[in-house]
């Protein structure tokens, strides 16, 4: 379980909440004004963990991390600004003017940055013929676990949403299904998992050689992206927003 709440936020009392996977996309994302949460690869769990907060206390919900990629185009390091979710047959968007706001934070990105909508999966696409299918069925450009989960919290309690995705196994590369469960319940990579698949040769030392450098690039490009997001992970108040649409 990952949880680390800032309610210090500069635009009112409650922070945007960023929700991820990894412990090393929470803590990229943790900052003044951003209260982060995670529960390592698990939806369920997830869900549980925001079921479980007294009140949503917070301004706006941000999916944010690294994903797969589905659109064939797309390469490591390459951003997806979410204009909505697909997931159970059904598309949330992401609030316009938040995702017309970050696409301006992040235009000086020095990675390519696009503006589509992401799947999202309660277990991990591994192959890139199972890629290629959720790209054909929902035509979403990435792949995660929380986008779905964080869309609906958003949801249920009237609050903006909005993802921001670093692609990092990319369509046509098949992500080792050992890597993808080796994770700890908070979020942190589990060596000893992976050195077990390795030795039952479920996964090989070229895949994760791969997948090493695949995600050097994406973290690389996600903490530029952060970066730039700056405080309350650029997303702007409520005010402001509906100032945007009047």
């Amino acid at each position: 379980m990952i949880v680390v709440e800032d309610t210090t936020g500069p635009n009112g009392p409650h922070p945007v909440l960023a929700v991820t996977g990894l412990a090393r996309e929470a803590r990229l994302a943790a900052g003044p004004g951003v209260a982060t949460v995670g529960a390592g690869g698990n939806p369920e769990r997830l869900r549980d963990l925001l079921k479980g907060r007294s009140g949503p206390g917070c301004r706006a919900v941000m999916s944010i991390g690294i994903a797969g990629g589905l659109d064939p185009d797309l390469v490591p390091g390459d951003v997806v600004v979410a204009t909505g979710v697909v997931a159970g047959g059904r598309r949330l968007a992401a609030h316009p003017q938040v995702v017309a706001a970050l696409a301006r934070r992040l235009a000086d990105a020095p990675v390519r940055v696009i503006q589509a909508d992401v799947a999202g999966v309660e277990a991990a696409v591994l192959s890139p013929y199972a890629k290629a299918a959720l790209r054909a069925e929902t035509g979403a450009a990435a792949v995660d676990m929380e986008s779905q989960v964080a869309a609906a919290f958003a949801e249920g309690h009237g609050l903006p949403f909005c993802a921001v995705r670093v692609v990092c196994d990319p369509a046509d590369r098949a992500l080792p299904a050992a890597v993808a469960k080796a994770l700890k319940p908070d979020g942190e990579p589990d060596i000893l998992a992976v050195l077990a698949a390795l030795a039952r040769r479920s996964a090989t030392l070229g895949g994760l050689v791969r997948l090493a450098r695949d995600s050097s690039a994406a973290f690389d490009s996600l903490g530029r992206c952060r970066a730039l997001l700056g405080v309350g992970l650029g997303v702007p108040d409520l005010g402001e927003l509906l100032r945007d649409v009047a």
